[in-house]
Parts: C-alpha cells; sequence; structure tokens
C-alpha cells in the first residue's frame, strides 16, 4: 500500500524537500499560507490543499517546515485534530527544545507517533537531497520515519528520545556560528598582514585550522568557487536563520545551566550584523562586517 505524506511549510527549505519526496514516488499533499509557494509546490507534482487541515486529513505521515516554536505548536494542534490515529508525525523546522518536546506531547495524546528532525545543508541540500537529519524520537517512531528522512537526506543520525534532535542541531549551529566568526577573523587579519586570501587558505585548509568554515564555505571569493563569497553572498544559509539558532543555543544553556562563552560572543557578533540590515545575506558575510568594523 503506497504511502500517503502531508508536508506544512513549502518555502525555500520545504519546497525542494517535498519535491524530493515526489521524486521517491511518494503521494505528497502539501500546504503553505503563501500563494507563490504553492504555486512553485504545484509546478514540481505536489498536490496543493487549500488548508493544513484538509492537506492531512487522509496522511500516513505528516512532514512540517516552519519558522519557530510558536508556528510548530500552532499547526500542531491543529494537525492532531485532523489526523488519523497512528499518523507519523515529523516536525523538520529548527526551533527550541521545549516546544519540541511539547509537540511530542501533542501527537502522543492524538495517539500519533512523533519524531523531531531538523536539518543541516541549507537550500541547496534540501535541493539536492543531500540534507543531515538529526532525529529525536522513540525507536517505533524513527523505525517507521527512516526512509521519508532518506528519501530527503543522506545522513540520517537517530540522537536519542523527545528533544534530542533539535538539541543536537542547536549544538551543531553554535560549532558552525563560532568557527564561522573565527574563520572571518582570521581571513581579515591576514588581509592586515599582507597575506592572500590564497596563501591563508592553503595552509589553514591543510593544517589544524581546517574546518567547514574554511574548506566548504570560504567566506572570501576565490579559494571555494562553490561558497557563497563567489557569488555576492546570496543566502545558502542567511545570517538571520544563523542568529536564530545561535539565540536558542545561548537560550538552552542558561536553562541547561551551561557556559557557553564562545556561543554568546558570536551570537552578538550576528546581532550586530542582523541589525546593520544584512539578515538577507549568507551568514558567511559576516566578513565584511568585521572589515568595516575593525
Amino acid at each position: 500500500m503506497a504511502i500517503s505524506i502531508a508536508f506544512i511549510g513549502l518555502g525555500n527549505m520545504g519546497g525542494p524537500m517535498a519535491a524530493n519526496l515526489v521524486k521517491s514516488g511518494y503521494g505528497v499533499r502539501g500546504f503553505d499560507l503563501s500563494p507563490e509557494s504553492r504555486e512553485a509546490a504545484a509546478a514540481t507534482g505536489i498536490a496543493v490543499a487549500s488548508s493544513a487541515a484538509e492537506a492531512v486529513a487522509e496522511a500516513d505521515v505528516v512532514v512540517t517546515m516552519l519558522p519557530a516554536g510558536r508556528h510548530v505548536l500552532a499547526v500542531w494542534q491543529e494537525l492532531t485534530a485532523a489526523v488519523k490515529p497512528g499518523t507519523l508525525l515529523i516536525d523538520c523546522s529548527t526551533i527550541d527544545v521545549d516546544s519540541a518536546r511539547q509537540a511530542h506531547v501533542l501527537a502522543k495524546g492524538a495517539g500519533c507517533l512523533s519524531l523531531d528532525a531538523p536539518v543541516s545543508g541549507g537550500t541547496v541540500g534540501a535541493a539536492g537531497a543531500t540534507l543531515t537529519f538529526m532525529v529525536g524520537g522513540d525507536k517505533d517512531a524513527f523505525a517507521r520515519g527512516e526512509a521519508i528522512l532518506q528519501a530527503m537526506g543522506k545522513r540520517i543520525v537517530h540522537c536519542g528520545d523527545a528533544g534530542a534532535g533539535q538539541a543536537a542541531k542547536i549544538c551543531n549551529n553554535m560549532i558552525l556560528g563560532i568557527t564561522m566568526a573565527g574563520v572571518c577573523e582570521a581571513f581579515v587579519l591576514g588581509e592586515k598582514l599582507g597575506l592572500s586570501h590564497q596563501a591563508l587558505f592553503d595552509v589553514a585548509s591543510t593544517s589544524s585550522g581546517q574546518c567547514w568554515s574554511l574548506t566548504t564555505y570560504c567566506p572570501v571569493p576565490g579559494p571555494v568557487p562553490t561558497s557563497p563569497a563567489n557569488n555576492g553572498y546570496k543566502p545558502g544559509f542567511a545570517a538571520a536563520l544563523m542568529l536564530k539558532d545561535l539565540k536558542l543555543s545561548q537560550e538552552a544553556a542558561v536553562a541547561a545551566g551551561a557556559t557557553t562563552e564562545m556561543g554568546a560572543h558570536a551570537a552578538k557578533l550576528y546581532e550586530k550584523f542582523n541589525d546593520g540590515g544584512h539578515g538577507g545575506e549568507d551568514f558567511s558575510g559576516l566578513i565584511n562586517f568585521l572589515r568595516e568594523n575593525a
């Protein structure tokens, strides 16, 4: 029997993710508040519903990709009243751990299995089905959802029980924000010391300074042709989203009683960058802010 999937949230990430489910042979019915997103989704073979409740009514699996915890909880309150008992609910949004756990409670109350499964890989990964999924939820839910996630990504990691996926995502992106800030600062310093971008890259990328922010997402044009620095810092991952994730990390640190001084510093840098009107640029564009404020 064919699995029917509902997908709520068909934006820059959700749209291509849902399209990859269609490519894998799943029947997908989707909904988004944006007419433009609905139109784009229809062009990829997604059956567009007139509401979230209509989209999920006959679904075996529901996937949500939404901006923040409050949106996830509002949508899950609506959909848990509309889905069949036994439906698997998967949230791929990046939200706070507490909201993720509340969503699991809503699902359990409706007799549904649930997973929190935030992603890493940005819009390029969403389009290419190369995302990494960090998954929280019980083993039965993960066993049922793994094949669905594999249609949208290349690495699926079960991190633990409810909320563990969000915890892993928050920690991962705090590392990313810290390392990108460090790489940007190093290139600005190198410029002032007379080093060429290529020379610094050739040394750091093959020695102890090597990291993803350098070798895959180098913040200066040239060394990594596919990085956003070679495309006017058009976002693969917008600075506003990095700030969102860093704020989530700091909220989680306060709640857990953890000290994250580097994470706090990175959050302050990205807040200044965003406040300067650069939230829509790629997060690697922080290097331009650091140059201007040296």
